[in-house]
């Protein structure tokens, strides 16, 4: 006995509920964007251009192939701070990149506690020529 082959149709249903404003219904993209997304879009502040990065480690450094040395390190720390300083002064509420530059003041901080102990005269003439102190 051969099988019946039924076909089902679909049945459309109606509903005396009115149909919500297109208003309501969408949802702010904001709130469904996750947070990385979000943060990607964030202005991130200028660092130092490769040009002016290559000038300070030739300015500071201790011999011809010395690109790591403590002094070079604080130059560079305080470009990027003075860099993300000026940003800040822009965007207030900017709470992310306050926090990251509070940690290369911290870093930057450190490296001269360093290089007063080990060499004085080295830490003097580097905090002569950034500005460090007053």
């Amino acid at each position: 006995m051969p099988k019946k082959v039924t076909t089902k149709t679909p049945v459309k249903k109606t509903t005396a509920v009115a149909k919500k404003p297109a208003a309501i219904v969408k949802k702010p993209t904001a709130i469904l964007k996750p947070k990385a997304e979000a943060k990607a879009k964030a202005v991130k502040p200028k660092v130092a251009v490769p040009e002016v990065k290559s000038e300070l480690v030739k300015k500071y450094r201790s011999g011809a192939k010395d690109t790591g040395s403590v002094a070079v390190q604080i130059a560079l720390l305080t470009d990027r701070i003075t860099a993300l300083a000026k940003h800040l002064t822009k965007h207030i509420h900017d709470f992310d990149s306050k926090r990251g530059l509070l940690i290369l003041v911290g870093k930057r901080r450190g490296l001269l506690n360093y290089l007063r102990k080990s060499d004085e005269k080295v830490y003097a003439k580097l905090v002569k020529d950034l500005k460090l102190k007053k």
